[in-house]
C-alpha cells in the first residue's frame, strides 16, 4: 500500500502565519511518522484536484474581519460542488489565528465542512489575541497528531 497523503490548504499572509503553517508541516513530517507525505497548496491556488484524493486536508486561516480569510473563502467557493458528492466522511482538521475570538472564522469554515459532510479529526485549534510563540508548539503538534492519526488508521 503506498504513502497516505495530508493536504494542507491554509492562507500565511504574515511573517507569523507563515511560522504557523511551516510548524504544522515540519510536525506533520517527522521522520518517525512513517508512510505519510504532506504538502501545502495555497488556497487560491487550490481547486477540489487537490483535495479529492487526499487522505486528510488541514485548512489553516487568519481571522479576517471576523471570518475566514477572503482566499480560504475563494478555495471554498470554487470547489464546494465539486467536492459534495464524492469526498464525504474525509477527515480534516482546522487551525485558526484569532486576533479577536475567532467565533465568526470557526462558524464559516465549519458550516462549509458540515455541509460537504466532512469529519472533524480533533477540535479547531484557535490561537487567539497578541502572537504567542506557544502558537508554534501548538500548531506544530497538530501537524504531528493529525500524520500519526493517519498512519495508525485512526481516520
Amino acid at each position: 500500500m503506498g504513502n497516505k497523503q495530508i493536504v494542507v490548504v491554509a492562507h500565511a499572509p504574515s511573517p507569523n502565519t507563515r511560522r504557523m503553517l511551516d510548524a504544522l508541516l515540519r510536525g506533520a513530517a517527522l521522520p518517525d511518522i512513517d508512510g505519510i507525505e504532506v504538502c501545502h497548496v495555497a488556497p487560491l491556488e487550490a481547486g477540489p484536484e487537490d483535495v479529492r484524493e487526499a487522505d486528510a486536508v488541514i485548512f489553516g486561516t487568519p481571522e479576517n474581519l471576523g471570518y475566514m480569510s477572503g482566499a480560504l473563502k475563494d478555495f471554498f467557493d470554487r470547489s464546494y460542488n465539486a467536492l459534495l458528492d464524492c469526498t464525504q466522511g474525509k477527515p480534516y482538521a482546522l487551525y485558526v489565528r484569532a486576533g479577536k475570538d475567532g467565533t465568526g472564522t470557526l462558524r464559516g469554515v465549519e458550516t462549509i465542512l458540515t455541509g460537504l459532510r466532512w469529519r472533524a479529526v480533533q477540535a479547531p485549534l484557535v490561537c487567539r489575541g497578541e502572537f504567542d510563540e506557544r502558537f508554534i508548539a501548538q500548531c506544530e503538534e497538530l501537524g504531528t497528531t493529525v500524520a500519526a492519526g493517519l498512519e495508525a488508521g485512526v481516520f
